[in-house]
């Protein structure tokens, strides 16, 4: 199924438009820095999105969030949201869980009125649990955060995202399940579930595949408005150890772009590359010349 929250977005920007995000401000931003002049700088280099990353905490300004909702409009810039990495709706602990659930809340919210469509979320560790208990646990706190959602802020997406390591919640078939259930959309991290499978999940074959397993669980509309990241990624036997620059990674990038293009996925694919503005550039620049 897909959510109305996805159709409503479709009607905002093209459909079919795949759109290359920064995380987080641009490198060359100019002093002082900030949201507002990174959504300048981006627009300058020609940057069509941006990922907000707020992974140590959340900002309470409301007034800024609207500032940063005006100008992404004025300047068409697409905008998500990274959340907390202080997150994990598996925990054992009360407290720690209640905390997990305020921080969705507090991103979803803030998200909506910066005007961004999606805010990706680090779900969950295992902690040494069954993975079909884990996949309830989360999907129980899920379902008492989307009913918050529904009622005060309706227009921003709950993304699950894939992960890189096998201590943590995030296999593509637990996001979609997820996602199936409660009609949201996950973040599907390309470099995370290559790390995660050792070097696989790389080639067109294995992208082909996991793009008809997100149609099948989602439905096809679902392909043309996607959450998605991506970069080079260092990995070891445990899984995601950092990201690296496109260039100095064992990334079969060209490839994954051709999938895409051919496929006429939509959305935004955020890079999370360290040298930012310059890979996201750099997957623009070749995308557009296929």
């Amino acid at each position: 199924m897909i959510s109305s929250l996805n159709t409503t977005y479709l009607l905002l920007y093209t459909v079919d438009v795949l759109r290359f995000a920064v995380a987080g401000s641009p490198l060359s931003t100019p002093s002082p820095g900030g949201t507002v002049e990174g959504l300048k700088q981006a627009k300058a280099l020609g940057i069509a999105a941006m990922e907000i990353e707020w992974v140590q905490n959340v900002p309470t300004n409301i007034e800024r969030m609207k500032e940063i909702q005006s100008m992404s409009q004025e300047l068409g810039i697409a905008l998500t949201v990274h959340a907390p990495y202080f997150i994990n709706l598996n925990s054992p602990d009360k407290s720690k869980l209640a905390a997990s659930k305020k921080r969705i809340l507090a991103a979803l919210s803030m998200a909506e009125r910066a005007g961004a469509h999606s805010v990706c979320v680090h779900a969950a560790f295992n902690l040494g649990l069954p993975p079909e208990k884990v996949y309830d646990n989360v999907r129980r706190a899920v379902e008492d955060i989307l009913l918050q959602k529904s009622r005060d802020f309706p227009h921003v997406n709950l993304a699950l995202e894939t992960m890189g390591k096998h201590s943590q919640f995030g296999t593509l078939e637990e996001v979609l399940r997820i996602g199936s259930e409660f009609g949201i959309f996950p973040c599907v991290d390309f470099a995370h579930l290559h790390a995660r499978f050792q070097g696989k999940i790389n080639s067109k074959l294995e992208w082909n595949a996991l793009l008809d397993q997100y149609e099948q669980a989602l439905g096809k509309a679902a392909l043309k408005d996607m959450h998605m990241h991506y970069s080079g990624i260092a990995y070891g036997p445990s899984g995601e150890r950092k990201h690296l620059p496109l260039l100095e990674s064992d990334a079969n990038w060209k490839d994954l772009l051709t999938v895409l293009k051919k496929r006429r996925v939509g959305g935004v694919l955020v890079c999370e590359s360290p040298i930012m503005e310059e890979d996201v550039l750099l997957l623009k620049h070749t995308y557009e010349k296929l």
